[in-house]
């Protein structure tokens, strides 16, 4: 095989065995155009969207008594009995909407990856899922709700969260050459 030159799969494979889990983040990142990486950011559309979320989150505490976390709606809404998920369902499709509504206004182009394979969406699923049974819930629940009731066990569950989050993204960035 010396002299030949490696498939592109080869090579990614050999990427794999050399950089781990590394490599294939980085070549998702890579097709990432560079203007796609953030659009539409502005510190009034952020203090609009927080406003929004404590809002609503302060709402659904008021009214339903619950923690607006979004894994633990979601899999209530999938797994709970029937008289507590209409509430639960209610909550996402808000949410999908609300996003679109948002876009619709706005006019905010969409950002899509078109040759995104099935096999890497089900496992970013897994992964994500895995991380807020770990963490006994997401970010929305404990970094949100959780540091608003000054939970101990959410206000380090979001440092880790936070930690982990800076150390993938300048990994990414020092591996791509690409800048935060």
């Amino acid at each position: 095989m010396a002299g030949q030159a490696a498939t592109p799969l080869a090579r990614q494979r050999e990427r794999i065995a050399l950089h781990g889990a590394f490599a294939l983040a980085t070549d998702w990142y890579n097709d990432i155009p560079q203007e796609n990486n953030v659009t539409g950011f502005t510190p009034l559309s952020a203090l609009a969207g927080g406003a929004l979320l404590g809002a609503a989150s302060v709402l659904l505490m008021k009214f339903n008594g619950r923690i607006a976390g979004i894994s633990g709606i979601l899999n209530g809404a999938l797994s709970m009995e029937p008289g507590d998920r209409l509430w639960r369902w209610l909550f996402v499709v808000g949410l999908i909407l609300g996003g679109y509504s948002y876009q619709q206004f706005t006019q905010v182009p969409l950002i899509t990856r078109d040759a995104f394979p099935l096999v890497q969406l089900a496992l970013a699923g897994i992964l994500v899922g895995f991380g807020t049974r770990l963490g006994s819930g997401c970010t929305s629940g404990h970094g949100v709700c959780g540091i608003a009731r000054l939970s101990p066990r959410s206000v380090i569950s979001t440092l880790i969260f936070l930690a982990i989050g800076a150390v993938v993204a300048t990994s990414l960035a020092a591996m791509t050459g690409r800048s935060l």
